[in-house]
This record gives C-alpha cells, structure tokens and sequence, in this order.
C-alpha cells in the first residue's frame, strides 16, 4: 500500500502520508517515500507543495518496531554513511523538504511527534490547528532527534526552548508552539488554510518565489553580511524586465489574474 500520494493541481503538489491507521508512523518503506517524492518534485513544474497526512495526526513520529529491526544489526552502519547528500536517509526525509526550490506547506493536526516534529520543521511554513500537540519524543526512546531538527530549530527558536523539549520528550501546545516560533499560526482547519496560501503563492512570479527561497535559505545559512548583500543584487539583476517579471507588471496594471507561460 502506498505509504505517500501525490496530486499536482494548478501547478501545486498536494503530498498526503497516507499510514492512517499507524497515524502516519514514518516506517522504512514511508521514509523512502517520502524521499523520493521530494528528489521527484524538485524537478516538477510546480510552485508550491502542501504537505499533510490523512486520519487522526500529522504524523506520530517512527514507527519503532519496524526501526527496532534494523537497530538491532550495526547502528553505525546504519546512522553514519552520508548516502544523501550530506546526511542519511532519515535525515533525508526532513532535508528534501527544505531543498525543495518552492516553498513547502505543512498542514498539522493532531499528534506532530519524533519524525513529524522534524518533518514538519523541514516545510518554509507550518499551520497547525488550535488542539495540536508537537513533541521533541526521542527522549522517551533513550535517542536523541537525528533526522535533521539540530540543524533546522536553530533557526526557529531560542536554545532552552529546544533544550527543554528534547531533554523532556514532553509534548506542547500548537499555542506554545506558535509563541516559541516553531508553528507559524493556527486555523481550525488548517488544510484548507495551506492550500489557500499555496494558491496564493502559486499566483505570484515563478521566478521571483524560487529566487526569493534561495535568498532566504542564504541569509539563514550564516553566510556573511557581503555575500548575503551581493546575493541580493544578483538575485534582482536576473529578475528585472524577465518575462515572468513584465506579465505580474501588465497583471497589475490590467487589474487581472497573472497568466506566467513558465
């Protein structure tokens, strides 16, 4: 059964896990999934992704029988070899989000635990219903968070915020969330709130969305103050009087929907 589906709808790809009845526990099989469907829409014509998953939760961390097998032969083997990039496969289930060239919507509701909670900090923005709770759990586990969250929450909030969940495995509020940074905002149905943003977005210049990521992504990477200044103008330079540029210019002026040929 297919752990994870795809729908590309107006130049949005909607990407659901689909492990209901497991509330969506990442397994082998869904941890491959869910990479390849990032390395497949990296190359798609899209705009934007929606991420969600079906039934009661997000996605209620590793399924850990199923790791436990695999645990239980040569850990190192396991963990260390970089056969992702920079990472392994399970921290390239978390980082194929945030590589994606357009931004990443996730959509949360329910338990976000473990491997949700990470998964969800790899998308540009994270919508959570009021009732959801969001948990750092690999303590509970005697493990520490591996699937790229110590390269990710840095950027999204304070050192003891990040100290206290992981230590504790203790789950928070989307509100206490939300105050912390680590969700963006709160909708009773946040689905349908990221697919209206997805469609905002969708609606804007192609090339300026994709531009204005990479910009982000470098000003987030600790690049200095001259590279992220020089990044900016170059950035702009190839944006000004481009085709995608000059149909948002004649939309506005019209008063009218842009139509960009891509």
């Amino acid at each position: 059964m297919a752990r994870v589906t795809t729908e590309i709808k107006d130049h949005i790809a909607h990407v659901t896990l689909t492990r209901a009845d497991k509330r969506n526990a990442v397994d082998p099989a869904m941890a491959e999934a869910l990479v390849s469907t990032g390395q497949a829409l990296s190359e798609a014509d899209i705009r934007a992704v929606v991420l969600s998953g079906e039934g009661r939760a997000f996605c209620a961390g590793l399924d850990v029988m199923s790791f436990a097998q695999l645990a239980a032969g040569d850990p190192e083997a396991l963990c260390l070899p970089r056969t992702h990039g920079t990472g392994n496969l399970f921290q390239a289930v978390v980082m194929v989000w945030r590589d994606l060239p357009v931004p990443v919507i996730a959509a949360l509701h329910g338990a976000v635990y473990g491997a949700g909670f990470q998964l969800a900090l790899g998308a540009d923005v994270r919508i959570a219903a009021p009732d959801t709770e969001l948990a750092i759990m690999e303590m509970k586990w005697g493990l520490i968070p591996d699937m790229g969250g110590m390269a990710l929450l840095p950027k999204l909030t304070r050192s003891d915020v990040i100290r206290r969940m992981t230590y504790t495995a203790r789950p928070v509020s989307a509100v206490q969330a939300r105050d912390w940074g680590l969700v963006t905002e709160l909708a009773d149905d946040p689905l349908a709130m990221a697919r209206d943003l997805a469609s905002e977005i969708a609606g804007k210049s192609p090339a300026a969305i994709r531009a204005a990521k990479r910009l982000i992504g470098l000003a987030e990477s600790g690049a200095d103050e001259a590279a992220v200044l020089m990044a900016e103008s170059r950035e702009q330079a190839a944006l000004i009087g481009k085709p995608d540029q000059m149909e948002q210019i004649a939309a506005n002026l019209a008063g009218r929907a842009p139509v960009f040929r891509g």
